[in-house]
C-alpha cells in the first residue's frame, strides 16, 4: 500500500481519535506510545521500529499499527470518521479535551488507563474541584434514597462535587440531590454524550450540564453494550478521590466501581444496610471483608479524606441543642435507652416493619440521637 502522509495541520484531537480505531489500541497503549512519542502529526509517520521500541507494545502489535497507518483506505477512513465526530461538537455544544489538555481532570490522569480524550457537555473544571462518586443498585430502596440524600446534601455543602453513572435508581438519586441542594454534580455515560438514554425525557441531564457536565469517552452517536459499563466506572472511581457505594446486591456492577477504586488506590466507603436486605449484600460484604470503611453520614467521608476541622463537625453533646424529631422518630426514642436492641426486637416492641424502622434509626443516627452497633444492634444516646 502507498502510506498516504498527514497534512501538517492535523490536530492533536485527530490524531488521538485515529489512533483509538486501531486494533489493539486501547487507553492504556496509548497512554503508553504519547509518552515516548509525539502525539502529533509525527505519531501518524512513525515507523514500524518506533513503535516496536516503546514498553508493552512489542513487534507484532508494532506491525499492526505501523501497517494501519501505512494503508491510504485505513487511514483516510479513520481520519474520516474522526472528523466527523469533530464536526458533531458544535451540534451538541460540546467539546472534545485531550489528555494532553490542562483543562483533563488530574486525578483521572493519574489512573492506569486514562482515556486519551474526553467527550464533554458542560463545564469541564466541575471535575477539579473535590469529587466523590456515589453509585449504587438501580432497585434503590427507600432506605439507599435517603441515605443519598442526607449524605449528599452534606458532601455538596462542604465544596464536593458528585460523580455518578446517571443510572436508574442510586446514581439518578446523588444526581438530584447535589442539584436539589445547589451542588455541582457530574455524569459519566457509557455511551455517547449526545444520548444519555437512562433519561430520554431529559429531566435530569439537561441540569446537570447547567451545574457540573457529562462525560464520555464514547463517540458521538455510539451504540450502546454491556461491555462499555465496567470501562464507564474505571472512570466514575478515578474522577474522585472516594467512591460511596449506597445499596447493592452481591453481584452488583457497583462492586466493580469498588474494585476499580482500590485498584486505583481511591477510598471506598460503603452504608451499611439490613441482612435481610438483599440491595444490601454486597455494601455489608465490602464492610465485612475490609474493602470499605463504613459510614453512615458526610463527615465520615470527610474526615478520611481531608483530615481537619469541617463545618459539619458537632459541638459536644452536652453543650447542644437536641434536633428537632418527626412524631414517628420521638415514638421510636421513646422505646429505646442506652443499653443496646436488635432492631427486630425494637421493630416488634413498636409493631413497626423492620425496613420503615430501618429509615428511622438512619435518620436519628444523623441527628446523633442513636447509635447503630455490629450485628443490627441500637442504642439512644443519653
Amino acid at each position: 500500500m502507498i502510506f498516504s502522509a498527514p497534512s501538517d495541520n492535523t490536530s492533536q484531537k485527530t490524531v488521538f481519535l485515529v489512533l483509538s480505531q486501531i486494533p489493539g489500541l486501547g487507553p492504556a497503549r496509548i497512554n503508553t506510545l504519547r509518552q515516548h512519542i509525539d502525539c502529533s502529526n509525527t505519531i501518524l509517520r512513525a515507523k514500524e521500529a518506533d513503535f516496536a521500541n516503546v514498553p508493552g507494545i512489542g513487534r507484532k502489535l508494532a506491525q499492526t499499527i505501523a501497517g494501519f497507518l501505512r494503508n491510504s483506505s485505513y487511514l483516510d477512513l479513520a481520519r474520516r470518521s474522526a472528523e466527523h465526530q469533530l464536526s458533531l461538537l458544535d451540534r451538541y455544544d460540546a467539546q472534545l479535551i485531550t489528555i494532553e489538555d490542562p483543562a483533563y481532570p488530574p486525578l483521572l490522569r493519574e489512573i492506569y488507563d486514562p482515556p486519551p480524550y474526553l467527550f464533554v457537555r458542560g463545564d469541564i473544571q466541575t471535575a477539579h474541584a473535590s469529587c466523590i462518586s456515589v453509585v449504587g443498585t438501580r432497585q434503590a430502596t427507600q432506605y439507599g434514597r435517603k441515605a443519598v440524600e442526607h449524605i449528599c446534601r452534606d458532601l455538596v455543602s462542604e465544596g464536593f462535587t458528585i460523580v455518578s453513572g446517571l443510572a436508574y435508581g442510586i446514581d439518578t438519586a446523588a444526581h438530584r440531590a447535589a442539584l436539589d441542594n445547589s451542588g455541582k454534580t457530574i455524569a459519566i455515560l457509557a455511551g455517547g454524550v449526545n444520548n444519555p438514554h437512562t433519561d430520554p425525557q431529559g429531566k435530569v441531564w439537561p441540569h446537570i450540564i447547567d451545574h457540573g457536565a457529562i462525560l464520555s469517552e464514547e463517540w458521538f452517536e455510539s451504540t450502546i453494550s454491556p461491555a462499555k459499563f465496567p470501562k464507564r466506572n474505571r472512570l466514575i472511581s478515578g474522577l474522585s478521590k472516594g467512591t460511596l457505594i449506597v445499596e447493592s446486591n452481591r453481584k452488583g456492577g457497583s462492586l466493580i466501581t469498588a474494585s476499580y477504586a482500590l485498584d486505583q488506590n481511591r477510598e471506598v466507603f460503603a452504608v451499611p444496610g439490613s441482612i435481610f436486605s438483599n440491595a444490601s449484600g454486597g455494601t455489608n460484604a465490602l464492610i465485612e471483608k475490609g474493602h470499605a470503611k463504613l459510614v453512615s453520614t458526610a463527615e465520615d467521608i470527610i474526615a478520611e479524606l481531608c483530615p481537619k476541622p469541617s463545618g459539619l463537625q458537632r459541638n459536644n453533646p452536652a453543650e447542644r441543642e437536641e434536633p428537632a424529631v418527626t412524631r414517628e422518630e420521638r415514638g421510636v426514642l421513646d422505646q429505646m435507652d442506652n443499653e443496646p436492641v436488635h432492631i427486630d426486637t425494637l421493630a416488634d416492641k413498636i409493631s413497626m416493619d423492620p425496613s420503615t424502622l430501618l429509615v428511622h434509626l438512619f435518620e436519628l443516627e444523623l441527628k446523633q440521637l442513636v447509635e447503630q452497633q455490629p450485628g443490627q444492634m441500637f442504642r439512644k444516646i443519653i
